[in-house]
């Protein structure tokens, strides 16, 4: 059984007693939880294959949380401090913590790696070497980190600490910027292929998606292979403890405002300082003073005096550590919610 001071974050992935393999969402948990989604289910019919089981993958939130309530409905959890009903697994139903660090040292020392694995330490090799951030501070996730990859599965790297993401993702940029490596931006017909796995479960238009997608660094091709890379804080950075901010829904809204940092936009969960707020449509709530997201796929959204439309959950967050409260938008719960660029 697993240790009770353990700790999960973004980017781990957990087992459960059903054998069920879960992907851990954000860095704050309600005490003897952590908030994760099932990624990895038990299917006699699955096409993947781990310890003589045979497994399926489910993608959309909807499929996810659908899941659970068919299968595994005391993992569905009305939390009240997020004001909301969340998926949680219990620690005591936890039966192994896989970490994305102890994935890549794994790899490092393997003697026979198939293709992806291969790839994805390639990937990071350059990154080491051209950013100066040490191994410890990298790790493997996604299907790679359980053993649960083909051939046609993404490469899913994570860096940990402020200073380190930046490093790497500054040297992730010119790489990019670069024709002559092996990392490639996403074309437009790749674009495509993307557009229409995410509008699954995340409406706009194609156009939208293009502005703002094809000039993303934490995405592209590595060899062929598609990637997406993760940035995380460390654990000495994440101040928030739970319990310290209070959180209520004050409902739904579609609003325009101006990005005035960007500064947090390649993290995990991402955050958007913005002012000059107009809503769209919904309750006439101010200030609405950030757009924050736990899905990677609002990563780098906008850039700093950019100007969006956004649409999402309006939150009122009260702190109570140092008694102040805000509003902010939280975008990435619905197939509706969208952040787009005004142009």
């Amino acid at each position: 059984m697993i240790k009770r001071n353990m700790q999960a974050r973004e980017g781990d992935l957990i087992e459960t007693v059903e054998n069920v393999i879960f992907d851990v969402k954000g860095l704050v948990h309600p005490r003897d939880k952590v908030i994760a989604f099932p990624r990895f289910i038990p299917d006699l019919k699955g096409t993947r294959k781990r310890r003589g089981m045979s497994y399926g993958k489910i993608y959309s939130l909807d499929e996810r949380v659908e899941y659970l309530r068919e299968k595994l409905p005391h993992y569905i959890f009305y939390d009240p401090i997020f004001d909301e009903t969340l998926c949680v697994v219990p620690w005591d139903n936890i039966k192994k913590v896989y970490k994305p660090t102890a994935r890549l040292k794994a790899l490092r020392i393997g003697r026979k790696l198939d293709d992806l694995e291969l790839k994805a330490l390639q990937f990071l090799s350059i990154l080491k070497e051209k950013s100066g951030v040490s191994w410890s501070k990298m790790g493997i996730s996604g299907s790679l980190l359980v053993g649960m990859h083909t051939e046609k599965s993404d490469i899913d790297p994570v860096i940990y600490g402020s200073e380190n993401c930046r490093k790497v993702h500054s040297t992730l940029q010119k790489l990019l910027e670069n024709g002559d490596t092996p990392f490639k931006p996403y074309n437009v017909d790749e674009l495509r292929i993307l557009f229409e796995f995410r509008s699954k479960d995340t409406k706009m238009n194609f156009s939208d998606f293009v502005v703002v997608e094809s000039r993303k660094t934490c995405q592209g091709k590595f060899m062929g292979k598609d990637y997406f890379i993760r940035f995380v804080k460390d654990w000495n950075e994440i101040e928030e403890k739970y319990g310290d901010m209070q959180y209520k829904n004050c409902g739904y809204a579609k609003i325009e405002a101006t990005v005035t940092d960007d500064s947090e936009a390649i993290f995990t969960p991402c955050k958007y300082k913005i002012d000059n707020v107009k809503i769209i449509e919904g309750p006439k709530l101010h200030p609405i003073s950030e757009i924050v997201s736990f899905r990677g796929r609002f990563c780098e959204q906008a850039r700093k005096n950019e100007t969006v439309i956004a649409a999402g959950k309006i939150e009122n967050v009260k702190d109570h550590k140092r008694a102040v409260e805000h509003y902010r938008l939280l975008i990435g719960n619905k197939p509706s919610d969208s952040m787009i660029l005004k142009v």
